[in-house]
């Protein structure tokens, strides 16, 4: 075997001592799942808590004056009106209204912290260093990140920080853990309650271990995060969101606060803000195919006469559902929960019923 040319966490040999199968991930060596498999380590998320790492994404600070000002005209959320401690989801658009990259802003109180995904990476710090006059862009690449999700996520980060019981969806905190200064976001990306923690590399292991350590909870992988966000109804960016699909279309509007929508001034507003008033030519959906066989990206979506109207974008097998689960863009004439459509499976129809998003009700702490 020849040596892995990609980048590394700082819990990779921790993986490889748990038994985690390595896949290539957007350039990094990431365990995809570990011997208990990926069913039980979703079951493992959704009934008590699963740790995975996320060290992979991007970790930044935006420091100087007006940084939320100056951050508001590449994005089109509020990001002045976001209190201290407190986390919002946003994303780039591009000139066309597309999305360049969904992330995480946080008010850290003296600066921004900002979470990017690990693919996007190359593009996005760059687009903050070139967009934002005055505003130090720093990428941390020496924290790890690790989330915690489930129902006793509380427990198994209260047991080593008391103050994490007291948080709620979305804030954020600087804490120590066993003396190591962290950055805990309650937040994540299960639809279950849970925890995202940055910290120092050179205690990430140990702290990992801590978490691991409690009855609730095991390591995860990948494979268990994907369906686990699928059944949520949270998209994935290069799967559900991309730089042609706009944020109405992705059914994202609710990340577009009311001042942002009357005044816009961001990247593609023209358009953003016409399909708001109009409505736009697609609509992504959720889509429960009848049988076993799952639909994955790129199955053409049909109605029943016959006709494309659509395409899967994310789909899988839902353990919690117990049966496959699809998300996936239809034409606005279509796509009311109910309708029958037929999925084209290596070019046989399958019977498939549209529905409301999510498939599992999401379990913030709100």
């Amino acid at each position: 075997m020849t040596e892995s040319s990609n980048q590394r966490t700082p819990l990779y040999d921790l993986h490889v001592e748990l038994g985690g199968k390595i896949v290539d991930f957007a350039g990094w060596d990431m365990p995809v799942q570990y011997p208990m498999g990926v069913m039980a380590e979703h079951t493992q998320c959704r009934e008590r808590a699963a740790l995975f790492d996320v060290s992979h994404m991007g970790q930044v600070e935006l420091r100087g004056e007006g940084a939320a000002e100056k951050l508001e005209k590449l994005v089109p959320s509020s990001m002045t009106a976001l209190k201290e401690g407190k986390a919002r989801y946003t994303f780039f658009t591009n000139p066309q209204g597309g999305i360049m990259d969904d992330l995480i802003v946080s008010n850290a109180g003296d600066h921004l912290f900002v979470v990017v995904n690990a693919s996007m990476r190359g593009q996005d710090i760059p687009h903050m260093r070139d967009n934002l006059d005055g505003i130090e862009v720093i990428e941390l690449t020496d924290r790890a990140l690790v989330a915690v999700q489930g129902p006793r996520a509380e427990d198994v980060v209260g047991e080593l920080c008391p103050a994490v019981r007291d948080m709620t969806f979305m804030e954020t905190i600087v804490v120590g853990i066993m003396g190591a200064e962290c950055r805990v976001s309650r937040l994540g990306y299960t639809g279950e309650d849970g925890y995202e923690i940055s910290i120092p590399e050179d205690r990430a292991v140990e702290i990992s271990r801590a978490f691991l350590a409690h009855e609730s909870c095991e390591p995860a992988g990948l494979g268990a995060r994907d369906s686990l966000r699928l059944e949520a109804g949270l998209c994935l960016y290069g799967n559900d969101i991309d730089n042609t699909t706009s944020p109405v279309e992705a059914s994202l509007l609710w990340a577009i606060q009311k001042r942002r929508r009357e005044e816009g001034g961001f990247p593609g507003a023209d358009r953003i803000l016409g399909e708001i008033a109009n409505g736009a030519d697609r609509k992504l959906v959720g889509i429960r195919p009848e049988g076993r066989a799952p639909a994955r990206q790129g199955v053409e979506v049909q109605c029943l006469e016959g006709n494309a109207i659509g395409s899967i974008t994310s789909g899988g097998f839902g353990p919690t559902v117990g049966g496959p689960v699809a998300m996936g863009y239809v034409s606005r004439s279509h796509g009311d929960p109910g309708e029958k459509v037929n999925l084209i499976i290596r070019g046989k129809p399958h019977l498939a019923e549209i529905v409301e998003l999510p498939f599992v009700k999401q379990n913030y702490k709100r």
